[in-house]
């Protein structure tokens, strides 16, 4: 083992586990790591940054701002208010209606807002109803992670692969060409959460007294936020924080992992997820609903929407059929060879659409960089630098020999069962980019050495890295559920581990039939 092999091993080390404690945002873990790289002479300056140029990164950058484009104008949730059944229904038929529209919106949008709009409206719907809301809403999670698979712009993960996958020189992935496999694993796993969703809780209850609803719009009411990362009081106990003080509203109560706390609330500490029940004003909605520091905020209330509203509504729809069907067609040869000036590839499309929704204003385009979370993308960017590193020292080269050592009986049908499994444990520790960024360079030096094609490797990290099902860790959908479903981190393992067996299997034993070696 040599020297930058040694470095590399011991930086990685740190990595994972930093990430794990949650030392650090991932984006400050990443780069702290990639700053020692260049430091060990392991990567040069130029190689540093070159993830923060690459086409995926950017591509992800302006997906937030059209998905927020999208949720403002309010399309997707009137389509989910028309899906769910009014009257006598069950869980089945409801799931039935509901989860084939959800994985199809998120294969085309970003996950969070999709499960951030969803989550209070299904809420509702089901307390009115009187079916459990906990039946509905980790299934809604699952939904949008399955339907992130089946397109390249699904999750911010399958860009970051085609992006790593440009780098090399190869031609990346077209808009629907993961959902080849993916299209089986969404309706395998669609199917699974409607036969067995009543594994999971029937109903957690609030220890919180509700509130009556106020007379006037001026008194106090119940509101429910999520604790984001820029929350700045995370680590902090309430009462040292000064939580009125700064929004104005009173803690009642603290949802955390299945158990509702509304005893000694002034020495509880604030966790990045947690679900706080407060007393607030009819100023804190307009306030902080569209601030960072909170994943959601909800008073269980619909917003009103006006003529104007609709219009924009009908404007982001089209925009966004124009952008998927323009990326679609201009992967055609015809169009290349009609074009060969431009390269009318997803990012084409993607930064065409976002200008033209900052113009129409579908997105306040003053506060842009309000809406874009800074720290994926530079956990995206420096999963780049960290691939590479891991290429230069010969980490990758040496691990990927000891894979093929343990799959000389298997062939490459284990191959891609051991990359599958590190990248999956990986995005359930960590997060699903970072795994990405581990598992890339393993997954084509496993490839060269073997001689073979490294796409079907390739895909199956996508797959991996996207099936985070059974800890509420790794993806943020997850989280955002379980504190407004009052889940329990058991929830997800005894519910999301046979999802996450289901995806191995498919993945395993469909992706070569579509990719050859």
């Amino acid at each position: 083992m040599t020297v930058e092999i040694a470095i590399t091993l011991l930086l990685i080390a740190a990595m994972v586990i930093a990430l794990i404690y949650d030392l650090m945002r991932p984006g400050m873990v990443l780069l702290s790591v990639v700053v020692l790289f260049l430091c060990a002479g392991i990567l040069t300056p130029k190689e540093m940054l070159e993830g923060f140029s690459n086409k995926g990164m950017i591509t992800v950058a302006m997906l937030f701002l059209i998905s927020e484009g999208v949720r403002q104008t309010g399309a997707i949730s009137q389509l989910i208010k028309k899906l769910l059944p009014e009257g006598k229904t069950t869980v089945a038929k409801s799931q039935l209606r509901m989860l084939p529209a959800v994985a199809g919106i998120s294969a085309f949008l970003n996950n969070t807002p999709v499960v951030v709009i969803f989550a209070p409206i299904i809420k509702r719907w089901a307390e009115r109803v009187h079916l459990p809301a906990t039946r509905f809403l980790i299934p809604l999670s699952y939904a949008t992670i399955l339907g992130g698979v089946c397109t390249l712009i699904g999750t911010s993960t399958n860009l970051v692969v085609h992006g790593m996958i440009l780098e090399t020189g190869r031609e990346g992935f077209s808009m629907f060409e993961l959902g080849k496999v993916g299209i089986f694993i969404a309706i395998a796993g669609i199917i699974y959460i409607v036969c067995f969703s009543h594994k999971l809780p029937a109903k957690r209850t609030d220890n919180a007294v509700e509130e009556e609803e106020p007379a006037t719009d001026d008194e106090m009411h119940r509101v429910e936020a999520i604790i984001g990362p820029r929350f700045p009081g995370i680590k902090k106990s309430v009462k040292d924080f000064g939580f009125e003080r700064h929004y104005g509203a009173t803690v009642k109560e603290i949802k955390r992992n299945g158990q509702s706390i509304t005893r000694n609330l002034d020495n509880e500490i604030f966790r990045d997820g947690d679900t706080l029940v407060l007393s607030a004003g009819p100023n804190f909605i307009p306030t902080w609903g569209e601030s960072s520091v909170f994943l959601m905020v909800t008073n269980g209330k619909d917003q009103e929407t006006d003529e104007k509203q609709r219009k924009k509504r009908w404007i982001a729809l089209t925009l966004l059929i124009i952008m998927i069907t323009g990326a679609t067609i201009g992967e055609l040869p015809a169009v290349k060879q009609a074009c060969p000036g431009i390269q009318f590839d997803m990012f084409f499309f993607v930064s065409v659409t976002t200008i033209i929704m900052a113009w129409t204003k579908l997105f306040p385009p003053k506060k842009y960089t309000k809406y874009i979370s800074w720290d994926i993308l530079i956990t995206i960017a420096c999963a780049f630098a960290i691939s590479k590193a891991m290429e230069n020292s010969g980490f990758a080269d040496l691990l990927a020999s000891y894979i093929i050592s343990l799959s000389d009986r298997f062939g490459a049908h284990a191959l891609l069962a051991i990359i599958f499994i590190i990248t999956n444990l990986f995005t359930e520790l960590i997060t699903n980019n970072a795994a990405a960024a581990l598992s890339f360079p393993i997954a084509l030096s496993v490839a060269t050495q073997l001689g073979v094609d490294p796409t079907p490797f390739f895909v199956v990290i996508c797959m991996a890295a996207s099936a985070s099902f059974s800890s509420p860790i790794g993806y943020q959908t997850n989280l955002i559920v379980q504190g407004i479903g009052n889940y329990k981190f058991t929830d997800f393992v005894r519910f999301g581990l046979p999802l996450n067996f289901i995806t191995f299997i498919l993945s395993v034993f469909l992706v070569p039939l579509f990719w050859a070696f």
